[in-house]
């Protein structure tokens, strides 16, 4: 039902509006402010979908209580209510956000299109927003474990913020997931995520492939060349096996997070990046560190959230539902129809020791998908999935 706040110092209009809209649609709630101040303090309390203001009134005139909604809940479209003196400042609130303004008296017709309108953008923003929170099926985190159900709720909490974050982990556990969760629930998720893996970069190369570099910097630096910091400007960077990576880049990356600036290689030019850091490691770094392997600096700079993502063996319960998820995508992928896995398969798929976690499962699940009869049975496991 939606829900729309009149604010208005003169009773009687306020009184003509409410009516109009209330004998127009019987679902509109309608509620009335007799002041900026009075209707301010009941946006900050209630979720509102429309607000009707007056330009001209006491104690807080209208443009500044639409400056102050467009900073408490900027989704909520302001319809502009003016006098025939305030026409020029009615278009000037168009300029600040405003949805719309209507003259007074009101004209009936002119007041319902506009009112139906803003309701209609309202909930096409919301959708929008309900939409961007959605994460690609591509990164989809299986399972509802304690484990992973802490994660999904601290990556929902974090997401919205720029708060640089560490993910921690064994190899194939899924840790490049959590870095697009985080990135596509936040407000960046319009701009670029760009993944670096600095275990398979040269030593040599690493700089230049994050910074970049200008033409004649090194022997084949044939051209100018940016770096993965500039691509990922507006979004996020996700330097995955960020222990590998040497001691001289990271010295670099840690200028980057301090100041929001790089240097090409071979240049002495600042470029300005706005990018949000995710890291990720299956190192343990504070063994690291006292190795003086990684620079303690630049440890805290990265591990302002610290996101620990399990081994599958600290997760058997997930196994089912992995076991599912694996077996429709893989059936998709090779175009053939998509098997079920018997209980006792599954149970014993639950007793394996899964060295190579995730990664490991959906190699066996494939393989089973492949060899195993038309329901996998605990017998196909024992032949196809041995250890």
């Amino acid at each position: 039902m939606p829900k729309i706040l009149i604010i208005e110092d003169e009773a009687a209009i306020r009184r003509v509006l409410g009516k109009i809209l209330s004998e127009e649609n019987d679902t509109y709630q309608v509620e009335e402010a007799e002041d900026g101040l009075v209707g301010i303090d009941k946006i900050k309390k209630e979720d509102y979908d429309l607000v009707l203001c007056d330009i001209k009134m006491p104690k807080m005139d209208g443009v500044e209580v639409l400056e102050a909604v467009k900073k408490i809940k900027p989704e909520i479209p302001m319809v502009m209510i003016s006098g025939h003196g305030d026409l020029d400042t009615a278009v000037n609130t168009m300029r600040l956000g405003a949805f719309d303004y209507i003259s007074k008296p009101p004209d009936l017709n002119r007041l319902l299109n506009t009112v139906r309108n803003a309701l209609d953008r309202k909930e096409l923003v919301v959708e929008n927003k309900r939409l961007k929170k959605k994460v690609s099926k591509k990164y989809e985190m299986i399972g509802d474990s304690d484990a992973i159900s802490q994660i999904k709720v601290m990556i929902d909490k974090v997401a919205a913020t720029d708060a640089r974050v560490l993910v921690t982990g064994p190899n194939g556990t899924g840790k490049e997931l959590v870095a697009h969760w985080l990135h596509e629930k936040s407000e960046r998720a319009k701009g670029p995520m760009i993944e670096v893996n600095c275990a398979a970069i040269p030593s040599e190369l690493i700089e230049s492939e994050l910074f970049g570099h200008v033409k004649g910097a090194f022997t084949s630096a044939n051209k100018d060349r940016a770096g993965k910091f500039e691509a990922a400007n507006g979004g996020t960077i996700f330097l995955d096996e960020i222990g590998d990576m040497s001691l001289s880049a990271q010295a670099k990356v840690l200028r980057a997070l301090q100041e929001s600036r790089i240097q090409r290689v071979g240049s002495d030019k600042d470029i300005k990046v706005d990018v949000r850091v995710v890291a990720a490691t299956n190192k343990d770094l504070k063994k690291e560190i006292a190795d003086g392997k990684f620079r303690e600096d630049l440890y805290h700079r990265l591990a302002v959230i610290l996101i620990k993502v399990p081994a599958l063996n600290d997760r058997r319960d997930d196994i089912p539902l992995l076991i599912e998820h694996f077996s429709a995508k893989i059936a998709n992928e090779q175009g053939v129809a998509k098997k079920s896995f018997s209980k006792a398969a599954i149970r014993l798929l639950k007793e394996y020791d899964w060295t190579g976690n995730i990664r490991e499962l959906r190699n066996v699940v494939e393989r089973l998908i492949i060899l195993g009869e038309a329901e996998v049975s605990e017998t196909d496991v024992k032949l196809f999935a041995s250890k």
